[in-house]
């Protein structure tokens, strides 16, 4: 069955981006002249999705109102002739068909995910997580989708990762299968070094099987009392074979400060218009 749709998650507080996130959704925070969302809806075009799925929450309001029709700056525009920005803004709003669904508390990601259920029914789905902005030629989501055509189960998105940033990720137990694909053997949730069994982290993609939500149900909160999508996983091992993707592309953590500026920076210096005076300050500067 093909992947039609995709649930992109938008619910955290934003802790690490205070005092901004008291008022703007993390995932409005702009790199260059888009906020982070909207990379991730437009991977999911990019990847052949038909329809997005937002889970949010309390004082998220912005990202709906972004991907909706302004009439009164649209009005502004073309009074002014800016004929380019007003198509730009037109085209925005109506990428694709996206609904919203408030995940009412912040239980983890597997609980923010198992929130969408009614809404992908039957269907395998993917899952793109905003924080994770990757820069690749061929979308790393549509990577994943081709892999998932060949075995027809689950995919989730991993990058090699220092030993000591182990505990910062979901750390897969491989068996290589191919170049960049490996059988999955074991998830664990953010292990010590000495405990992890590879240095094969789990990024922010995911191409899941419906039977996922059956299992949320179920899971256990975990690490910081939370419905960790990590356990769910492993508990799904026991029903269905999962791969892993190493990915083409360059992964920027831009749920950090120092990842946002490092994303900010880097895709602003390919910018035609702006790219060559910043990459003259930052030899100034430096």
């Amino acid at each position: 069955m093909k992947v039609r749709k995709a649930v992109i998650t938008a619910a955290g507080w934003g802790t690490r981006f205070l005092p901004i996130t008291r008022s703007q959704p993390k995932e409005m925070l702009p790199v260059v002249n888009k906020p982070l969302i909207q990379y991730s809806v437009e991977e999911a075009i990019n990847s052949g999705i038909e329809q997005i799925i937002v889970i949010t929450a309390l004082g998220k309001r912005a990202i709906e109102d972004y991907f909706d029709r302004s009439f009164e700056l649209e009005y502004f525009l073309e009074q002014k002739r800016e004929t380019k920005l007003l198509q730009e803004m037109r085209e925005l709003s109506s990428l694709i068909d996206v609904c919203y669904i408030r995940q009412k508390e912040q239980l983890g990601l597997g609980h923010a995910i198992l929130t969408a259920k009614n809404f992908v029914a039957d269907e395998p789905f993917a899952v793109l997580l905003p924080d994770d902005l990757i820069d690749s030629r061929v979308p790393a989501l549509k990577q994943m989708v081709e892999v998932y055509e060949q075995y027809g189960t689950s995919v989730i998105a991993i990058k090699r990762v220092s030993s000591q940033n182990t505990v910062k990720y979901g750390i897969i137990e491989p068996k290589r299968v191919s170049a960049k694909i490996y059988q999955v053997l074991g998830l664990t949730e953010k292990p010590k070094p000495q405990e992890a069994p590879s240095n094969l982290g789990v990024v922010g993609r995911y191409i899941l099987m419906p039977q996922i939500f059956d299992v949320l149900e179920v899971t256990p909160p975990g690490k910081n009392q939370e419905i960790q999508l990590t356990d769910a996983l492993q508990l799904l091992l026991q029903q269905q074979t999962i791969y892993a993707y190493e990915f083409d592309g360059v992964r920027y953590d831009a749920g950090t400060p120092l990842g946002w500026l490092e994303a900010t920076i880097a895709f602003a210096l390919k910018q035609p218009d702006i790219g060559r005076e910043l990459r003259e300050y930052l030899r100034q500067l430096l």
